[in-house]
């Protein structure tokens, strides 16, 4: 069993689920469990400056090999797993050598990963899977790219005749609920750029994300007696249905990909009197993210001039920006991690990202920090894939990235 592979099953053991609307951070306190044992494990393979705050963000240190002055470089993974599927008691199956047909993740509650639902399965012939039970989701996002950073952390640890500059090395809680960055010290954290390790197949650069907003919606009704509500009552629910037809149906997550924005109603609850909305927006354009939070409010400003003031009241939030323009004059990171996947035969596919990363954050707070693949597929959920072999791939590619930045 490689490094890759047996941290990996070890760390998905642990649940670490974030949770959303907490105030506290970390947002569980079962993410410390994780961060404990990681803690613990550094320390044992050598790394300096290992340190666990009482918000669960753990760094340490690979310390330099060489006397050359060369950028600090950083690596970047989070702990948590996301809210939208348990995490809890995580069953991974594994598939040696898959040859392509359907893989039946439980047969009782008939769960079955197909290829014909997700092609980019037969990506992956002959290769070592591992999957779900079909009751959780896996973890791969990001305890892969925990995996990965620690596989890289103890090659050099245990190799300290190659020559290289100090290695940062960061695990986040909460980066699932967006919290991920908010109490990461850069200044402590010291790395002059960096890298997240929390993307997807094999090959993914990611340096581009969406500019980012919540949104939360009340609608006021008033409840009369229907028998004799004619002229009076005023569904909140049904002006809440208002509110979301006034938004452009094609702006809609399960019609857009690329480069193309939406609104997303997230949750909705309520009754006659008082309903509720949440909503996410996004877009790559600065511009356009504007003008889709204009027409957001221009949508309340009519439904209030309609309806009456104060029937709809919006509240939109900044989450995140695109990360491109913080990026751009750091664009020998991009040259490099090309470079280095071109050298282990891995094809680069740099795409946006459709979604944000800690890395995102972390740009505007003074540290560059584009994204690399992890391996993983189908992530929050219980048809979560990844292959053994881009794991390996994945720890391949950081030592290599180690060995270019001694170069520069």
């Amino acid at each position: 069993m490689s490094v890759t592979l047996d941290n990996f099953l070890r760390y998905i053991a642990y649940d670490t689920q974030s949770k959303e609307d907490q105030k506290q951070q970390p947002s569980t306190e079962k993410q410390f469990a994780l961060a404990k044992l990681l803690e613990k494990e550094l320390k044992e393979m050598g790394a300096s400056h290992v340190t666990l705050n009482d918000q669960c963000y753990l760094m340490a240190s690979i310390p330099a090999t060489t006397d050359r002055k060369v950028p600090v470089l950083g690596f970047i993974s989070h702990m948590d797993t996301a809210p939208a599927f348990s995490g809890c008691g995580v069953n991974p199956k594994i598939i040696k050598q898959y040859d392509g047909k359907p893989i039946v993740l439980n047969e009782e509650l008939q769960v079955v990963l197909d290829p014909a639902e997700f092609p980019e399965l037969l990506d992956y012939l002959g290769q070592d899977l591992i999957t779900t039970d079909g009751t959780t989701l896996l973890g791969a996002d990001d305890k892969a790219g925990v995996a990965e950073i620690m596989a890289m952390a103890r090659y050099f640890l245990s190799h300290p005749e190659i020559p290289h500059g100090e290695i940062r090395i960061g695990f986040t809680p909460d980066e699932e609920v967006g919290r991920g960055a908010d109490g990461f010290d850069v200044a402590a954290f010291g790395a002059d750029v960096a890298y997240t390790v929390d993307g997807g197949a094999l090959g993914e650069l990611e340096y581009e994300n969406f500019n980012a907003a919540g949104a939360k919606v009340v609608v006021n009704g008033c409840s009369i007696h229907p028998g004799s509500s004619k002229g009076k009552m005023k569904n909140a629910i049904l002006m809440a249905m208002e509110f979301q037809s006034l938004l452009p149906v094609f702006e809609n997550p399960m019609y857009t990909e690329g480069y193309e924005g939406f609104f997303h109603l997230d949750q909705i609850s309520g009754d006659v009197e008082k309903a509720c909305m949440d909503y996410i927006i996004r877009d790559h354009d600065q511009e356009k993210f504007q003008q889709k939070k204009e027409l957001f409010q221009a949508a309340a400003d009519f439904l209030n001039k309609k309806y009456g003031t104060g029937t709809i009241e919006v509240q939109v939030k900044d989450s995140y920006y695109n990360m491109k323009e913080k990026i751009q004059p750091f664009m020998y990171l991009i040259d490099l991690a090309k470079e280095a996947m071109t050298e282990l035969s891995i094809e680069p596919k740099i795409c946006p990202i459709r979604g944000g990363t800690d890395g995102a954050r972390l740009s505007y707070m003074g540290l560059p920090c584009p994204n690399l693949c992890t391996g993983g597929h189908n992530f929050h959920g219980k048809y979560e894939y990844i292959s053994i072999q881009s794991m390996e791939k994945v720890t391949e590619l950081l030592i290599t990235l180690v060995n270019k930045f001694q170069q520069l």
